[in-house]
């Protein structure tokens, strides 16, 4: 389901809030990326990302995937011990919310063409032969997208937040906006060393 809401191009994230646990002092070396979702293909891709933009920012990562089988994947417990085995203190789980759809109206415009002004009679005309485009409704999708980091130790939640991700063509690109916008917010916290 995650996924399937990122059906569409150059894609736009807009983190809408953020919160980080102001008494959590630890500092993570290895976060092990949930992304919820019931297609195994989306998921790969969207777990991966994440753990692209991590290790480029210098932080240690894993995809779900590649250390749990995916009929594991809604097992808690598993997904408890994989962390453990992989020496993860953190995990990053994200899922889609909801969707949203943004509906704009665009006022109709009129352009005149361009007039010849030598005389008084094709300037007259040129008004008669103006270009008018209607309004018309611009509709716009966005999903809206969790993002939670927990701590492995004691399961507390270190940083959360909420974004938009508007749907335009490219599923690579929705998910890279995405997870880059999460990953540059988590580094701007100092969640991330």
């Amino acid at each position: 389901m995650l996924i399937a809401m990122f059906s569409a191009g150059c894609a736009t994230t807009r983190l809408t809030s953020a919160w980080m646990d102001p008494a959590y002092q630890g500092r993570l070396h290895k976060i092990m990326v949930v992304g919820v979702t019931k297609s195994p293909v989306y998921k790969r891709n969207f777990e991966d990302e994440f753990v692209r933009q991590f290790k480029g920012r210098g932080m240690d990562a894993v995809a779900s995937y590649t250390v749990m089988p995916d009929e594991k994947q809604g097992d808690n417990d598993v997904i408890a011990a994989t962390m453990r085995e992989q020496g993860a203190d953190a995990v990053l789980i994200c899922m889609l919310v909801s969707k949203k759809t943004v509906r704009t109206y665009v006022p109709g415009s009129t352009n005149h063409l361009p007039a010849n002004s030598g005389s008084w009679r094709d300037y007259h005309r040129s008004g008669f032969e103006a270009v008018y485009a209607p309004g018309y409704i611009s509709e716009d999708e966005y999903a809206v997208m969790e993002t939670n980091l927990y701590d492995a130790a004691n399961d507390k939640l270190i940083w959360a937040a909420s974004s938009e991700t508007e749907i335009q063509s490219s599923i690579k690109d929705q998910i890279r906006s995405y997870s880059g916008v999460m990953a540059d917010a988590m580094a701007a916290r100092k969640v991330l060393r």
